[in-house]
């Protein structure tokens, strides 16, 4: 069955109140599967169907479902089946969830919970929104350096079940300082009369709890680590972030840099649930900015209005060079966005990058050049109208890789987000900087 085929089914049996049916599409589907059709589905619908599932099954797919889905649903059931999906939620989940609601909500919330959770809860929210302690889950268990394998292995069959995770367990000395971790593996392998000691990892790579949540999920990713310690100022540790929620991180981290490349805001919640308005308001405020960074093209080409009189022919090549430039720009922020993302180039690589990339924006120039200027004597009939567009083109696209790797670099270094410096405005601003490089190229072999 497609996924239309299967989206329209759903949306028939809803219409048709047949629960018999509905309750037989749920059970044949997986928790993930029936996570995302809630997603695309209105309020009043995604709480019925959410109120067929068993609690287990329920509270399962709740998991799947991201912050604001998650609140479409609370919203809708009762206040039973509230408490329980909220008390069965870990820690860390609740606290993101809780860090995008809004205040009476949050209150009905946290006034659901056991003591317990509750407590758990409001320690991670009392971490800045964006660091990892927000993500970390202090549902853990624990191990004191002096024990023996056995006594290790004692407590994780005791406290586990509570915890989130059990591969990766944290050792601390008796003032709660991480000394390092044990991997479950490693534990069940040892013999049990071993000190626990030998087995302890102390170079285990670990994170501040006010570091970034990205910067953390990047370093697991780099070290290739299943879950990763974090402490506090005193290096006393706090909780792990787990796998899990460092591939969503990682995850919510690219998706706002490819909106914000685009020109747009980050959208919270499923696309097809976000109002026609929503989704306009999310990109309107950059283009407005764009529309005014593009006035800068329109003084450039008044004030080489002079130029343009004498040899109207020069007129029919601007389209072809500032959409050169942009492109060649947009596909250097690109690069240099991805770059800093992943570790592979700092904000004092900016000059390194700034020349690497004149290099390559040459050797590109080059080629295009080339080819620019035989389409320009084959349109314009004139060598020289050629060698402006030929020439031109080798000087913008150096001009253009040079500042779409480096300005990324330097907002990272100013404290701005890198994809800020998204694809749009390096073209605009390579646009305008274009038409002064072709003008000022054209004064000169024309004699203008």
């Amino acid at each position: 069955m497609t996924e239309r085929t299967a989206e329209a089914k759903l949306a028939d049996l809803v219409a048709a109140h047949d629960v018999g049916h509905l309750q037989q599409w749920l059970d044949e589907r997986p928790d993930h599967e029936i996570a995302d059709e809630i997603t695309r589905v209105d309020p009043a619908t995604a709480g019925v169907l959410f109120r067929l599932l068993d609690k287990d099954r329920a509270s399962e797919v709740f998991g799947e479902l991201d912050g604001v889905e998650q609140q479409k649903i609370l919203t809708a059931v009762r206040d039973h089946a509230f408490r329980e999906l909220v008390e069965g939620m870990d820690p860390d989940d609740r606290a993101r969830l809780l860090g995008e609601a809004p205040a009476n909500f949050t209150q009905r919330v946290l006034a659901g919970l056991s003591p317990r959770e509750r407590e758990l809860t409001a320690t991670l929210l009392g971490y800045a929104p964006g660091s990892v302690g927000r993500f970390m889950t202090p549902e853990v268990v624990r191990l004191k350096e002096h024990i023996t394998v056995g006594e290790a292995l004692d407590r994780v069959r005791r406290e586990g079940p509570e915890a989130e995770t059990v591969y990766t367990l944290p050792v601390t000395d008796a003032g709660r300082r991480l000394i390092g971790v044990v991997g479950l593996r490693d534990l069940v392998l040892a013999d049990p009369a071993d000190p626990l000691n030998g087995l302890v990892d102390t170079a285990h790579l670990r994170a501040h709890a006010t570091d970034t949540a990205e910067s953390a999920a990047r370093l697991m990713q780099e070290g290739n680590l299943l879950d990763l310690p974090v402490v506090d100022s005193e290096d006393r540790f706090v909780g792990l972030l787990t796998i899990d929620d460092a591939l969503e991180v990682i995850e919510a981290a690219d998706t706002e840099d490819i909106a914000r490349q685009a020109a747009a805001r980050p959208l919270d919640g499923h696309y097809l649930t976000a109002s026609v308005t929503r989704l306009a308001r999310s990109r309107v405020v950059w283009l407005l900015l764009l529309i005014v960074a593009a006035t800068l093209t329109a003084k450039v080409l008044e004030a080489f209005e002079g130029e343009i009189e004498q040899v109207t022919a020069l007129a029919l090549f601007i389209p072809l060079l500032v959409g050169t430039g942009g492109n060649v720009g947009s596909q250097a922020a690109t690069g240099a966005v991805r770059a800093l993302a992943v570790g592979e180039v700092r904000p004092g690589d900016v000059l390194k990058v700034a020349w690497r990339e004149c290099r390559v924006g040459f050797l590109l120039g080059v080629m295009l050049g080339a080819v620019g200027l035989v389409f320009a004597w084959v349109i314009a009939k004139h060598g020289d109208i050629a060698l402006v567009v030929g020439l031109t083109l080798v000087a913008v696209c150096a001009w253009a890789a040079v500042i779409g790797g480096g300005m990324p670099l330097l907002a990272k270094k100013l404290g701005i987000d890198p994809a800020v410096i998204s694809a749009p405005l390096v073209t605009t601003f390579v646009d305008a900087t274009g038409l002064i490089i072709y003008f000022m190229i054209a004064r000169v072999v024309l004699g203008l």
